[in-house]
């Protein structure tokens, strides 16, 4: 005789299940939404520690999604111009409005709030609390425009034991945890979402404010490689996957700054390339006192069918002239091209494929790939290159072999975002190449290298002299950016 099978019990077993946990949730927070502030007002050590981050990350005045936003705290703390918290219950919504007036909360599961977006930037905290991981990157995903940034807040699951221990001990705020996730496990979501992670984050190694000992483990121990895995706290940034564009349908600004480069002017119109919908020249003359001038001038006569423009440099580094070119171009594409000619105009369609197709947000030459032509690049200046490439991979966690060609390619809408950070490092970049790579990185830009083919320059004599003053000039730039980027928020 068959064995009968017991009934299936739908509510349990299918994903009515899960609504039932989230109802759950809801409730559980409902009965303790009028303590929650208390828990952040006994820990401002930690929670101070990890809204610094996020300012960091986050741009002041843009607008910000928090999905999970609990009392507000974190959503008020990055200044946004537009913000709109997310949370589960009524009552949380309540003493998170009553806090923060001037920001807008909404009372609604995470994965079926229907915002008004894109929005800048989407945070997401609580992913501990989630039932349903997925479904609420999804819809971030649905509330994010092609340059908006993802943002996830969570706990490192090797603190599980100790969190659930103060928790119990009432030393922390109870909570309902079903999901202790590493970062590998949010990366695989992420990746299903649709989404491509940018950097993560690891802070507060000790949360607890111990005098002299709580800032030696979070601003020293925890930046080691190693003891940073053991931090509290895990914030990842993400992007977007982007959608590449057809190459026909960009304007491309060719930025040529020029100091006595009579010889290459006419060199460089014949070889750049017409590119995409449309290619403006524009070469900046920084005050030369030779004949450059005229040559740009000549060249405009010379080639009537050709967009070239000529704008005049203030004089006083190659930096200030490459801006002066940045803000007069009209294309969507901005690249720098110098006026030597050692990179290969011919190569830079390259440079715009890969921003096309969404490889990088700022296209980076690299010279160190393809051999060197000889004569090309003196040895001290090939050693000093190796080695900034070296400590700005180091130091800020991005992989870049050549930090100091001159050939890079960006959005001009994502310079205007750059634009505000140059100068703003301690020191300043005569050269432009460490304000666009220390801005990318601030801006939660994507940086991918392009290698080149480098050449010997054909007519002129190099700018880059007094090699010493330089390298000793870009150290303590590094220096003082590494300070600015990495312990501004431990």
């Amino acid at each position: 005789m068959r064995s009968q099978e017991p009934p299936v019990d739908s509510g349990r077993w299918r994903l009515d299940a899960l609504d039932g946990e989230r109802r759950a949730r809801s409730e559980f927070q409902e009965r303790t939404a009028g303590r929650r502030q208390h828990w952040v007002d006994a820990n401002p050590y930690y929670y101070g520690k990890v809204a610094r981050l996020l300012r960091h990350i986050i741009e002041p005045g843009c607008s910000v999604l928090h999905l999970r936003c609990e009392t507000g705290y974190f959503l008020d703390a990055v200044a946004p111009g537009r913000g709109i918290g997310v949370e589960i219950s009524p009552a949380m919504v309540a003493v998170a409005a009553k806090a923060y007036p001037h920001l807008e909360f909404v009372c609604s599961e995470p994965q079926d709030y229907a915002g008004q977006g894109p929005f800048d930037y989407v945070l997401c905290s609580n992913i501990s609390d989630t039932p349903d991981v997925l479904a609420l990157l999804e819809n971030a995903a649905r509330q994010c425009g092609p340059r908006s940034r993802l943002i996830l807040y969570s706990y490192n699951y090797l603190w599980q034991p100790l969190l659930e221990w103060a928790s119990r001990r009432g030393r922390r705020a109870p909570v309902m945890e079903p999901n202790w996730l590493s970062i590998e496990d949010l990366q695989c979501f992420l990746n299903l979402a649709g989404f491509e992670l940018i950097r993560t984050f690891r802070v507060v190694l000790l949360p607890k404010k111990i005098p002299l000992l709580s800032e030696f483990a979070n601003r020293v121990l925890a930046w080691i490689p190693g003891l940073s895995s053991l931090c509290m706290t895990s914030v990842l940034v993400a992007r977007p996957v982007p959608r590449p564009r057809p190459v026909g349908d960009i304007s491309v600004s060719v930025i040529v700054p020029c100091k006595n480069e009579e010889g290459n002017i006419a060199a460089a119109v014949a070889r750049i390339p017409e590119m995409g919908r449309g290619t403006e020249i524009i070469f900046c003359d920084d005050k030369s006192t030779d004949e450059t001038l005229r040559a740009v001038e000549q060249a405009i006569r010379d080639n009537p069918r050709r967009n070239i423009r000529l704008v005049h440099g203030p004089g006083v580094c190659k930096a200030h002239n490459v801006w002066c070119g940045f803000r007069a171009a009209t294309g969507e594409a901005l690249m720098i091209l110098d006026a030597d000619l050692a990179v290969m105009p011919e190569e830079l369609p390259y440079f715009l494929n890969a921003l096309a197709a969404g490889s990088g947000d700022l296209i980076n030459g690299s010279r160190m790939v393809y051999p060197i032509a000889n004569n090309a690049m003196k040895f001290l200046n090939f050693m000093g290159n190796k080695g900034f490439s070296f400590l700005f991979s180091l130091l800020f966690g991005h992989y870049i072999k050549d930090t100091l060609c001159g050939t890079k390619v960006l959005w001009r809408e994502d310079f205007k975002r750059i634009e505000s950070l140059i100068g703003a490092w301690g020191v300043e970049d005569l050269w432009g190449d460490y304000d666009l790579l220390f801005g990318a990185t601030k801006r939660s830009l994507v940086i991918h290298d392009l290698p080149v083919h480098y050449q010997e320059r054909i007519s002129g004599v190099t700018k880059m002299r007094r090699v010493f003053w330089n390298g000793l000039r870009m150290l303590r730039m590094l220096l003082a950016a590494w300070r600015k980027l990495r312990l501004e928020y431990y």
